[in-house]
């Protein structure tokens, strides 16, 4: 069964809306040197959440990695990252989309943006024990 999409864009507009702003986030002073610790293969790691994208918002089932596990172990990513790559990413859709696909994405990666920071805050503070772990 094939499920409606979430919001209606395309997967072109995902893949241009991903890599513009990786190209931002490639050049820009605080978000640079965090994902270059990372990422060796920019258009691999595009193309990866590409498919995070058409999952959330196309209903795909074409990616099943672990964001908050991800983003856990990078060990550089702290939570005052996160206004900082919403705000970058809000640009990048206002400038790809048309308003109401562009506010309704917003709205999702600003929800996903709020998880992930929590659970980061969390495992710095120390109340969450480590369940990757055995």
């Amino acid at each position: 069964m094939t499920l409606p999409p979430r919001i209606p864009v395309t997967e072109d507009q995902i893949d241009r809306v991903v890599s513009r702003f990786y190209a931002r986030v490639r050049v820009h002073p605080t978000l640079g040197p965090v994902f270059a610790t990372h990422v060796e293969d920019w258009p691999v790691h595009e193309e990866k959440i590409a498919r995070f994208w058409g999952n959330a918002l196309l209903m795909q089932r074409s990616y099943d990695g672990n964001p908050m596990q991800i983003h856990k172990a990078a060990g550089n990513v702290e939570v005052d990252h996160f206004p900082v790559w919403l705000s970058l990413f809000d640009t990048v859709l206002s400038q790809e989309l048309p308003a109401p696909l562009a506010q309704a994405w917003s709205a999702l990666a600003h929800r996903i943006g709020r998880g992930l920071s929590y659970g980061l805050a969390l495992q710095s503070a120390g109340n969450v024990p480590d369940l990757g772990s055995p």
